[in-house]
């Protein structure tokens, strides 16, 4: 859903995410790690 509104307004992951209100600001910088995310995992 946050990655959908994202792509569609071309905004970031995390302004989708406080804009559909599913976390704070700080939440998010707490669970996501794009480090994670660019690299095969393991």
């Amino acid at each position: 859903k946050v990655a959908k509104k994202a792509h569609a307004e071309g905004t970031t992951l995390k302004e989708a995410a406080l804009a559909l209100e599913l976390m704070t600001s700080e939440e998010f910088d707490a669970w996501v790690r794009p480090e994670n995310m660019v690299r095969p995992a393991g």
